[in-house]
């Protein structure tokens, strides 16, 4: 206990006051400062309403050398009544601690499109390789499970800058087994359809409408008509109720695929 309360008194004196989550926690040491002058002239935005979180996660990130300022703010609305006085920015670390990506999937799109090109990465505490292939989907450049160290953390943040996707080993070796047993057991429509189209195939396949099927996959309807009609043209069905009758009688053998 002794060492950690040492080494956050090491924490520069404005990064300890307490309203600090608007604050910038800047780097101790003039050497290391000036070792990485040419990187810590941008920051680090991290949002998470969370306030004991967001500060505890800055002063941590910046304590073990992530090489760049941290701002904290509780939304996107807060930082950009502080921007004005921020460095220029060279990540997001967006923080949805145990809510689910489907649930915040149009924030990581917003966050993805207003700060392109900087890369948005996603901390959660939820290790699930839907989880993340949804986050890749909405403009996410990594997704850190909240299971790792803090310094696998600061090496993610740094790939994202650097233009790579930081994926957690979990989630590559959960991919690795999918490909090994599709290669068993390959769907009757694998290499059919592209992924989102597969997604609305499954649906039309429970008869869902169309409103519905834009409505769970966070899509707009208009987009929904265009993947049935590039659908159709694949199928060379003429209508929706053709859709379904060949789509049914290609998974007839496969009474446990959904």
């Amino acid at each position: 206990m002794a060492s950690l309360i040492s080494r956050f008194e090491k924490v520069p004196t404005f990064a300890q006051e307490p309203h600090s989550a608007d604050s910038l926690s800047r780097l101790g040491k003039d050497g290391e400062r000036q070792q990485l002058e040419g990187v810590d002239k941008r920051c680090l935005i991290v949002l998470d309403s969370r306030a004991l979180d967001r500060e505890c996660l800055a002063r941590t990130l910046t304590t073990h050398g992530l090489g760049m300022e941290v701002a904290a703010f509780g939304s996107v609305d807060d930082w950009r009544e502080k921007k004005s006085s921020c460095p220029p920015i060279g990540a997001v670390l967006l923080n949805i601690g145990a809510r689910k990506v489907a649930d915040v999937a149009a924030d990581i799109t917003k966050l993805a499109c207003e700060f392109r090109p900087v890369p948005v990465v996603v901390l959660s505490d939820i290790d699930d390789l839907a989880q993340i292939l949804r986050a890749l989907e909405c403009g996410a450049r990594g997704y850190i499970p909240t299971s790792v160290g803090v310094e696998v953390c600061i090496e993610a943040i740094g790939l994202a800058i650097a233009g790579g996707i930081f994926l957690p080993a979990s989630s590559v070796l959960a991919v690795r087994h999918l490909i090994e047993t599709g290669r068993q057991e390959a769907p009757p429509l694998a290499g059919m359809f592209t992924l989102r189209q597969t997604e609305v195939v499954r649906a039309l396949r429970k008869g869902k409408a169309n409103k519905i099927i834009a409505y769970e996959l966070n899509l707009r309807e208009s987009t929904v008509k265009v993947h049935i009609r590039n659908i159709m043209k694949k199928l060379k069905a003429t209508n929706r109720t053709e859709v379904a009758y060949k789509l049914n009688d290609l998974f007839s053998g496969e009474a446990g695929y959904h």
